[in-house]
């Protein structure tokens, strides 16, 4: 019996023993450091899309669904029905991190999609200015780009909200002096010599086309045209794969080393901004869309990020006071995920030319006035006093005045439709008030009303100047004492 007992608890305890090994043979998963990165850094790996992993011997040239492509119609458009075919050319070339991949001058064609219908109120509104063919909203998209090799490219896009009008290269005046302030002023210049080379493949309108376009124009009834120049967003919904290209080390090592003077960089708005809406501290968001080089060094490739938040803002106020916007950029994010302070600034922006922008020597943008509200103000005062005028020689006790009057005061204050009243309405009372709102409208509209709102739409093209973040010295220790 002692013997079985001592045999059995031999065996219990050889088995216990080899189940205790085995457990402690089996790794701990959880518990088990991972191997490090070759650049030592974790986070390095944690924050690498795959496309530019540290391990990769290749990078993706792919454009990502949401890149804007700026097209501009080469050519006046007469529009017609929906399904009418629509051409454009790229004015801004589109890049892959490194790569250029479609150059500006391409061809891009679509269609139009959508021909909206005018609002019975809006109609009537018009109808009293003369105005019987309101402009109607045209919605457009584009489905193919020809690349000037011969390749054809599909293409899925969207065009975004605030497209079709003729866009116009702002920039500040330039005081700054030194080497920065020249290869800002140098990045300039060539930004603008490329925008004008991208308009001049556009076939622009004479100074007659443009005479008969305006005499058209006020015409109360005309066929509605998009002018040649007007610039629409063409958003990717699908990607645009360009293959791959080699990751060399040392094109890895150079990228984010900014130079001392820093660099100028394109970049898209991702942050729709408006002075009337935002507040100082807002974020602010942009995508580099062309890499920087130095030399041949590439310093920042395509699709680089930009932080930043705006820092001034004034909304347009009463008596025509117009906003101001002011915003500057703290932060480099590279495709891999790396981050850097940096001291960046507005440089260029592209608006419309209806916008009156401006810049200042800073980066900040403010709204301006057309200087074209003098005359319209002086021509609606002459005509009042014109049909004041005209009514002097009447007899006082004439309740109709006299025709010339009423005219000019109906044209002051409703052009066609006015004229047409003054004629057929015989009140000199008729004349006076005509006359009266004619003249109030627009003295009220430039000089009373609220002033413009500078407004960067989602997408805008800038240029920003790019700089290192200089770190404040620590303040040397107080001596023992004091």
């Amino acid at each position: 019996m002692y013997k079985q007992v001592s045999r059995g608890t031999f065996i219990f305890a050889a088995l216990t023993m080899i189940l205790f090994a085995a457990l402690c043979a089996t790794p701990s998963f959880s518990q088990e450091s991972p191997a490090s990165p070759p650049s030592g850094r974790v986070e390095d790996l944690q924050h690498r899309p795959p496309s530019v992993s540290p391990t990769s011997s290749s990078i993706a040239l792919t454009v990502p669904p949401g890149t804007p492509l700026e097209v501009a119609l080469d050519k006046e458009l007469r529009v017609r029905a929906v399904g009418q075919p629509v051409q454009g050319r790229l004015i801004e070339p589109v890049y892959a991190f490194d790569q250029l991949v479609m150059p500006a001058g391409s061809i891009v064609t679509g269609k139009v999609t959508k021909i909206e219908s005018v609002s019975a109120g809006h109609r009537t509104e018009a109808a009293l200015n003369a105005d019987f063919t309101p402009a109607r909203k045209i919605e457009i998209e584009f489905d193919e780009a020809a690349l000037p090799g011969g390749k054809h490219i599909p293409l899925q896009t969207t065009v975004a909200p605030g497209s079709g009008q003729v866009l116009d290269f702002v920039a500040p005046a330039q005081k700054q002096t030194g080497v920065v302030a020249a290869k800002v002023h140098q990045a300039r210049e060539q930004a603008r010599s490329e925008w004008n080379a991208a308009l001049n493949q556009l076939h622009s309108p004479g100074k007659l086309h443009r005479v008969e376009r305006y005499a058209l124009a006020q015409s109360p009834a005309r066929p509605q045209y998009i002018e040649a120049g007007s610039v629409y967003f063409a958003e990717l919904q699908a990607p645009l794969d360009f293959g791959n290209e080699p990751l060399t080390p040392r094109m890895a090592e150079a990228i984010g080393n900014l130079p001392a003077d820093g660099g100028v960089v394109h970049a898209r708005l991702a942050t729709p901004l408006t002075s009337a809406a935002n507040h100082k501290g807002d974020i602010v968001d942009a995508v580099i869309t062309r890499p920087l080089f130095d030399g041949d060094r590439l310093i920042v490739p395509q699709g680089s990020e930009l932080s930043g938040t705006v820092v001034q803002v004034q909304p347009a106020r009463r008596l025509s006071r117009n906003g101001e916007l002011r915003i500057v950029f703290h932060e480099l994010r590279l495709p891999d995920g790396l981050q850097q302070k940096i001291d960046a600034n507005l440089e260029s922006v592209q608006a419309g030319k209806s916008a009156n922008l401006k810049l200042d020597s800073e980066g900040g943008a403010q709204a301006t006035t057309p200087k074209t509200r003098y005359l319209s103000t002086a021509v609606s005062l002459g005509l009042a006093a014109l049909s004041a005028r005209g009514d002097e020689d009447a007899a006082p006790t004439d309740t109709a005045g006299t025709t010339g009057g009423r005219i000019a005061g109906g044209a002051g204050g409703y052009k066609l439709i006015g004229v047409a009243l003054g004629v057929a309405v015989h009140s000199r009372a008729f004349g006076y008030s005509m006359g009266a709102y004619g003249a109030g409208m627009p003295v009220y509209k430039h000089f009373l009303a609220r002033g413009r709102d500078v407004v960067f739409p989602k997408d805008t093209a800038m240029q920003i100047g790019l700089g290192t973040h200089q770190e404040a010295p620590a303040a040397p220790p107080s001596p023992a004492g004091s």
